[in-house]
């Protein structure tokens, strides 16, 4: 991924929706809507910009509260200049017109999930824009997120949002753990979260590791994978083990990957790779680990020796997206290239298919539990929702506006909630599984 610099700013500004504020037909009591001021921005666009119902929006209301019908550009025109001007970044020049050709038509007819509300207090503020692993869900009414120096708590039952770690001041362990950082941490810059259960692990910019429990007061341990110039943490995946145990891998931008058992938080083995790692996850078996970062190859590796099984050939650009199938035979990647592809562990010489976005690299996968959905999301705008039984044929297509932080299906595939950053219309998008029970969404 890009390299870090202490004066580098990779927030992804350019692409906000500044260019709305320009239609807007109303005033904003002078005051700049569009700044960017920590706490008290929140406070005053909360009061200022409601929710979104379900209810609201089958009346027509948007989804995301921007109001159309009083700016002096109609949606359809907005969407068209967006696919028009948003530009896609590459690590190798035109990777993403090139592998258009590989990519398959899908019907976009699909509807799996239902748009359930909108809540606008809610905003995950991307810290890096290549990483975009900052929401996730415990249950189907639990999120977790990072904004600006904090990770939140959203209770989408209750509507309120709970400071859950603070990483602007020192940091630093409660607990007595061999290997552990005892001093802490002094305002780390946070480039990745990942939470699981009662795991929540921050991930930060000079190598931080920082694990908490969430069922107990502060911080269970602290360390630094690595102490190399280029530390960075690219992604975390906390997974269990067939035999029960809570493991977490770690993917740096020092080309390592080193897996940690979270009992103890003892580090078990630690990989080293020709290219910085930006992804791994870990097969259900826990046998294969899927290895991408800066090459157009990826790896299919034993995660037990290190050693690589496959090759995995067709993408173009650098990656940053990876996941596996629960039934283990399936797994995807995402690419700068702007394709997510699926690959079969019984046949690697090529992928099974190519998903193509529309303006953008793919910067994360998930699937669902029950292993029926695939979610596929871009840097912005678009998240895909594909139904594997189809083959990946058909696909719901989830559109708004503004950079995606993350999206995460709920452990029961129950609720989808994407996480959008925009500055005046940045919110916590959340949807529900199709059951056709209209009549449930005065609960939400």
């Amino acid at each position: 991924m890009s390299r870090y610099h202490e004066d580098d700013e990779y927030v992804a500004d350019e692409y906000e929706m500044e260019d709305l504020d320009d239609n807007m037909d109303y005033e904003t009591n002078d005051r700049d809507i569009g700044s960017d001021s920590d706490g008290d921005e929140y406070e005053y666009m909360s009061n200022k910009l409601q929710d979104t119902s379900a209810a609201q929006a089958r009346r027509g209301k948007d989804i995301q509260g921007i109001p159309w019908e009083r700016l002096s550009i109609t949606r359809e025109k907005y969407r068209q200049t967006r696919l028009e001007q948003y530009k896609n970044y590459e690590n190798i020049p035109q990777s993403g017109e090139t592998s258009e050709k590989a990519c398959k038509a899908t019907n976009k007819t699909g509807m799996f999930y239902d748009f359930r509300r909108s809540s606008r207090s809610v905003r995950s503020k991307i810290l890096h824009f290549q990483l975009r692993n900052l929401v996730w869900a415990t249950s189907k009414h639990d999120v977790y997120f990072m904004s600006h120096s904090s990770v939140y708590h959203w209770s989408s039952l209750k509507s309120k949002k709970t400071e859950v770690l603070n990483l602007y001041g020192r940091v630093a362990p409660s607990e007595n753990h061999p290997g552990s950082l005892q001093e802490g941490f002094t305002q780390t810059q946070v480039s990745t979260i990942a939470v699981k259960d009662n795991l929540l692990v921050v991930g930060g910019f000079k190598g931080e590791l920082i694990c908490k429990n969430l069922g107990r007061p502060g911080v269970s341990f602290c360390t630094r994978t690595t102490y190399d110039e280029n530390a960075i943490t690219n992604a975390l995946d906390i997974y269990t083990t067939p035999s029960g145990a809570v493991h977490l891998t770690a993917s740096n931008n020092d080309c390592g990957v080193r897996e940690f058992d979270m009992e103890n938080f003892r580090m078990t083995k630690h990989f080293r790779f020709p290219w910085p790692v930006n992804h791994t996850s870990t097969s259900p078996d826990g046998k294969l680990l899927t290895v991408v970062g800066d090459n157009p190859e990826g790896l299919l590796v034993d995660s037990h020796s290190g050693k690589t099984v496959a090759s995995l050939k067709g993408h173009l650009d650098f990656s940053f997206a990876s996941a596996w199938h629960p039934d283990g035979q399936m797994f995807a990647t995402g690419n700068q290239d702007k394709t997510c592809r699926v690959w079969d562990v019984r046949n690697l010489s090529e992928s099974v298919t190519a998903l193509k976005g529309n303006i953008g690299a793919i910067r994360s996968i998930r699937y669902s539990s029950d292993g029926r959905f695939m979610a596929m999301a871009e840097p912005a705008d678009f998240v895909h929702v594909f139904d594997v039984k189809s083959g990946y044929e058909t696909e719901q297509e989830i559109d708004f506006f503004g950079e995606i932080s993350g999206t995460t299906f709920s452990p029961d595939a129950e609720s989808l909630f994407i996480g959008v950053w925009d500055r005046e219309y940045g919110s916590l998008l959340e949807m529900g599984r199709k059951r056709n029970n209209f009549y449930l969404d005065s609960l939400f």
